[in-house]
C-alpha cells in the first residue's frame, strides 16, 4: 500500500516531460501577440488551469453519484481528492487572470460576470471542506459530500457559460464572442497547438495528482481504521 505503483512512477514522469515541452512551446514556439506582448503568453496557463479546476469539480460530482449507488468509501475519497485539487487550479486560474487582466483591463480585478461567477464557484466547494469538518460519523459526513458535490456542480457549467450568457470584457477565445472585448485575439495555428497541447498536459497532470491523492486518502482511512481498533 505504501510503494508507488510503477504505473503511476511511469505516469509521473511522462507528465513532467510534458510539462516541461508546453513550457518550451509557450515560450518559445508559440509566436508574440503582437497587441498584448509578453503577458498573453499567461493565457495558455490561465485557461489549462481553469480547465484542471472544472474537471476536478465534475469527477467529484460524478463520484458522488457513485458513493449515492454503491455507499463504497473509495468514491468519498476520490470525491474530496476532485474537489482539492479543482480548487488549488481555479486559484491559480483566478490568480494567472489577474496577472493577465492588469496591463489588459488596466486593474488586477473587475466584477465581470465570468470572475464572479469563478469567484463563487471556488467559495462553494471550499465551503464543502469546511463543512466536511464539521461532520464526525464517516458515512453521513460521506452522503452529505456526496449530495454537496452534485448540487455544488452546478456553478460548474454556468461559471463557463457566463460569458456567453451575460454581456462581458472576458474575451471568448474558443467559439463565437463578441471580438471588441477586451483581451481578444485571434489564434494563429502554432497559438492554437500550443493551446491545445496546454489542455492536454493539464489534463495529464490532473490525472497524475488524482491518482496521488486518492493514495493519500485511502493511507488516511486506512490509519484512521488501525486508531479506531486501537481505542476499542
Amino acid at each position: 500500500m505504501t510503494d508507488t505503483p510503477k504505473k503511476l512512477k511511469i505516469l509521473s514522469i511522462i507528465t513532467l516531460l510534458l510539462l516541461i515541452i508546453a513550457t518550451c512551446m509557450v515560450f518559445w514556439y508559440a509566436p508574440l501577440e503582437a497587441v498584448m506582448g509578453p503577458v498573453q503568453r499567461v493565457f495558455y496557463f490561465h485557461v489549462a488551469s481553469t480547465w484542471t479546476g472544472m474537471l476536478g469539480f465534475l469527477v467529484s460530482a460524478v463520484a458522488g453519484v457513485a458513493y449515492l449507488r454503491t455507499r463504497k468509501p473509495v468514491w468519498d475519497v476520490i470525491s474530496v481528492s476532485g474537489v482539492e485539487i479543482g480548487l488549488v487550479f481555479t486559484f491559480i486560474g483566478i490568480v494567472s487572470g489577474s496577472i493577465w487582466a492588469r496591463p489588459i483591463w488596466n486593474t488586477w480585478w473587475t466584477w465581470d460576470p465570468r470572475l464572479t461567477t469563478t469567484t463563487i464557484m471556488e467559495l462553494i466547494y471550499f465551503a464543502y471542506l469546511m463543512l466536511r469538518q464539521g461532520i464526525d460519523e464517516p458515512e453521513r459526513r460521506a452522503r452529505f459530500g456526496a449530495v454537496y458535490t452534485i448540487i455544488g456542480f452546478i456553478s460548474v457549467p454556468l461559471t463557463f457559460l457566463s460569458i456567453r450568457i451575460f454581456r462581458t470584457i472576458h474575451p471568448v477565445i474558443v467559439g463565437n464572442g463578441d471580438p471588441s472585448s477586451a483581451g481578444s485575439f485571434d489564434m494563429t495555428t502554432r497559438m492554437l497547438q500550443t493551446f491545445l497541447f496546454s489542455l492536454f498536459t493539464f489534463t495529464f497532470l490532473f490525472g497524475t495528482l488524482l491518482w496521488h491523492r486518492i493514495r493519500i486518502g485511502k493511507l488516511a482511512e486506512y490509519v484512521s481504521q488501525l486508531k479506531q481498533r486501537l481505542e476499542e
